[in-house]
């Protein structure tokens, strides 16, 4: 990603919910605010990529319809990780979480999708200080209230950890946290990750959760990965399942629960006839023990 560009697969992600929520069945993920975050010339610009795809594919046989190239584009991992993660938030939050963290916020909509979920929180949306700037643009231009629940942390990694951004804010370390972390670890690179990790680790105490999606070290969509590419953020990072579980035990995390595209499948994609899910794609679910 540019200095002072946008994420575009923030954009792309948020495009990629909010399309399934207004226009497929059953949904996995009702993010039914998202397309109203991006601005029409941007919408129009992603549709018109996904009718080029089309049509580029039909020529070669393949990419004939929009499930297919969303499928490519990896929906069925966009709307079953958020679903997953807003599952874990909501069963902590009933257990006495008090603070949410989302690393790599992009165009995320919670703050405003579930209200009844925020009154109970305060919420700290962590991104890149270019990616904060377009979002909170938007949100001034639709008139949507802030929360005095919700408090964006603009953080250039390469210069400031997370703990050190947290501490600038109201973030108290010693209540109990969900970090999530969806999107983000297949772009950077394992330093970056164990790093980030053990940041998470040092600011949350004991039964705190973290919840992000990783990939597997097996071939990857090659279209998608091209199309990236192409965009300048292309994945850099993959982990084996039980390497990574040793990893954070290190740092002081318990593998609560590690979802494989398998249990996935079963659990979000039973019986769907368009999507499947990422043969390379898992959740890990950790959380604190010190």
């Amino acid at each position: 990603m540019k200095e002072n560009q946008v994420s575009l697969t923030a954009i792309i992600s948020a495009y990629i919910r909010g399309y399934h929520a207004m226009n497929e069945t059953p949904k996995i993920f009702d993010d039914f605010l998202a397309l109203a975050l991006i601005p029409e010339e941007r919408r129009t610009l992603i549709e018109q990529g996904f009718a080029s795809g089309l049509t580029s594919g039909a020529g070669a046989g393949e990419m004939t319809t929009l499930p297919a190239l969303l499928q490519a584009m990896g929906l069925p991992q966009v709307v079953s990780r958020a679903r997953y993660t807003e599952e874990i938030l909501e069963q902590a939050v009933e257990q006495g979480a008090e603070q949410y963290v989302i690393l790599g916020a992009g165009l995320d909509t919670f703050a405003f999708r579930r209200p009844e979920l925020l009154e109970k929180l305060h919420l700290f949306e962590v991104d890149h200080p270019a990616t904060q700037a377009f979002k909170q643009e938007r949100l001034a231009e639709l008139g949507w209230e802030i929360s005095p629940q919700l408090h964006f942390v603009p953080v250039n990694f390469a210069k400031e950890s997370l703990a050190e951004a947290l501490r600038r804010t109201a973030y108290d370390p010693q209540k109990k946290t969900v970090v999530s972390w969806l999107g983000v670890t297949m772009y950077l690179s394992r330093d970056e990750v164990l790093a980030t990790l053990g940041s998470i680790a040092e600011t949350t105490p004991a039964g705190s959760s973290v919840i992000f999606d990783y990939f597997t070290p097996t071939n990857t969509e090659l279209i998608m990965q091209a199309e990236l590419r192409k965009i300048g953020e292309p994945f850099q990072t993959s982990f084996d399942p039980e390497e990574l579980a040793r990893d954070l035990s290190r740092f002081g995390f318990s593998l609560h629960e590690h979802a494989s595209p398998a249990v996935i499948q079963q659990r979000y994609f039973q019986g769907q006839t368009d999507y499947y899910a990422s043969e390379h794609v898992h959740f890990g679910w950790f959380t604190t023990t010190r």
